[in-house]
């Protein structure tokens, strides 16, 4: 019963978001996140007339002068879903002009940055976020992003703290156990990376990736 109940909310819930977009443009932050639950369920191509939507939206407000900071945001959101990400770039500059205390779009044009391979300006956004807002909602993916960049520069140590900080915040996300096993691994903490390996496992049994890091460790 509750699965049905469930199930018809979400329905109703999706079949509405489109009304949202025609009548009343305030709710594009609730018609991304319709798109993302979509996503989430693997309907990629559905998501994505939801992401245009949003962007549509926002140009016109923006153009109609009734922009405020759920606008931008959703705008940069949505971009960045559909990897436009040096126009999360110009859009986000534009929007922490008038708002640069507007910390979901700093968090966003830090992921952009590293989706451009600009790890120094992803790194600057992603420190601004955590510095700054240390208990918001993407504390935990600005410290996984953080261990990723400090990885991919083999600052493994770095990355070790970012990553375990990460897991600490969200324990549940097996890819970011395995980045920790990786940077320990390196690092010749052996022990410590079979550890994160086993907990990648935990959460995704058959993870091949993990299975062989944890072989490797072992030996």
């Amino acid at each position: 019963m509750k699965k049905n109940i469930f199930f018809l909310t979400m329905v109703l819930y999706l079949l509405a978001a489109p009304l949202f977009s025609q009548n009343n443009p305030g709710n594009v932050i609730s018609i991304y996140q319709a798109g993302r639950a979509l996503e989430s369920q693997g309907r990629t191509w559905e998501a994505t007339n939801y992401y245009h939507d949003v962007i549509r939206i926002s140009n016109d407000e923006i153009f109609r002068n009734v922009a405020n900071t759920d606008t931008y945001t959703a705008f940069t959101w949505a971009l960045q879903r559909l990897g436009r990400y040096n126009e999360v770039i110009n859009w986000g500059e534009r929007a922490l002009r008038l708002y640069p205390n507007e910390y979901r779009i700093i968090q966003t044009m830090g992921e952009a940055y590293f989706y451009l391979n600009d790890y120094i300006n992803s790194l600057s956004y992603m420190q601004r976020y955590v510095n700054n807002v240390p208990e918001g909602d993407r504390i935990s993916i600005c410290y996984f992003f953080i261990g990723e960049i400090y990885r991919l520069q083999r600052k493994f140590y770095l990355a070790d703290i970012a990553f375990t900080t990460a897991v600490r915040l969200q324990p549940a996300i097996a890819l970011w156990w395995f980045r920790l096993g990786q940077v320990r691994e390196n690092s010749g903490y052996l022990a410590h990376a079979a550890e994160a390996y086993q907990q990648a496992l935990v959460l995704t049994p058959g993870y091949q990736a993990a299975i062989d890091g944890l072989n490797r460790v072992r030996r």
